[in-house]
């Protein structure tokens, strides 16, 4: 039993990694998470420079675009314009990912043929954070890339943290990405093809969520942050899965 159902996971792993690396729409999703913050780094810096003469009323730091310590949610740029807006982007790519797949037919003749719902939302989940993974770094690469340019600080002791904290607050990011993946699916299997309804969900749940980001996350995050994202972010994922595989069994694939 167990042996069957690593092998229908492991083809179905195999098809989603194909289907979304043919997608399009991935490739413009790194795109964006590795041009993002080298255009609001430079530009922010630059018309901040501009108007006000000096730019401590935008970045200052490179790391700000990373995050801030301490957990503290303000309404200013730095804490607006930075790498959790990445959240809303990895909502938006799982609508558009299992919105085609209910959209093509794909999903009807999959279910039809051999693969039972389970395996598609542990598969759908899994693919879906690898992508959410490598969305995160390619901003981090990002922000690199323009606070260089932009000729910003990359003093750690200027925001509070240190080379650990930085690396504690990345791995909390980008577990705490399985939340807004598995809401985002499972908003998806109740929109199925129709994409608005899902992405109009998605963002509104991920709204009320990002309040939340700064204090599960912050710059200066240490192995509370670690160990809450990496055991919490796959147990709120697998209890939105079964409500995922739910939904698709009560529901038609229509």
């Amino acid at each position: 039993m167990k042996r069957d159902f690593i092998k229908r996971l492991k083809s179905m792993l195999k098809v989603d990694f194909m289907r979304m690396f043919t997608m399009p729409a991935v490739y413009i999703m790194f795109g964006v998470s590795l041009a993002l913050p080298v255009l609001i780094l430079v530009m922010t810096s630059f018309v901040g420079g501009e108007a006000t003469g000096e730019t401590a009323a935008t970045f200052t730091n490179v790391w700000q675009a990373i995050g801030s310590a301490g957990g503290a949610m303000s309404m200013d740029l730095t804490s607006m314009c930075n790498i959790n807006l990445l959240y809303f982007l990895v909502a938006i790519f799982v609508c558009l990912f299992v919105g085609e797949d209910f959209r093509s037919g794909y999903v009807k003749n999959l279910f039809t043929v051999r693969a039972q719902k389970t395996d598609y939302v542990l598969s759908k989940t899994i693919v879906l954070f690898v992508a959410a993974t490598g969305m995160f770094l390619l901003y981090f690469v990002g922000a690199m890339i323009g606070g260089g340019i932009a000729g910003l600080s990359f003093d750690l002791a200027e925001v509070g943290a240190s080379a650990g904290g930085i690396v504690a607050c990345m791995i909390s990011k980008i577990f705490f990405a399985l939340v807004f993946v598995s809401i985002a699916l499972t908003l998806s299997t109740v929109g199925k093809a129709k994409l608005w309804l899902s992405i109009l969900g998605s963002l509104a749940a991920g709204m009320l969520l990002f309040t939340m980001i700064p204090m599960m996350t912050p710059l200066n995050a240490g192995a509370f942050n670690v160990v809450l994202c990496v055991f919490g972010g796959p147990l709120f994922a697998a209890g939105l899965g079964a409500v995922s595989n739910v939904i698709l069994n009560k529901t038609g694939l229509v």
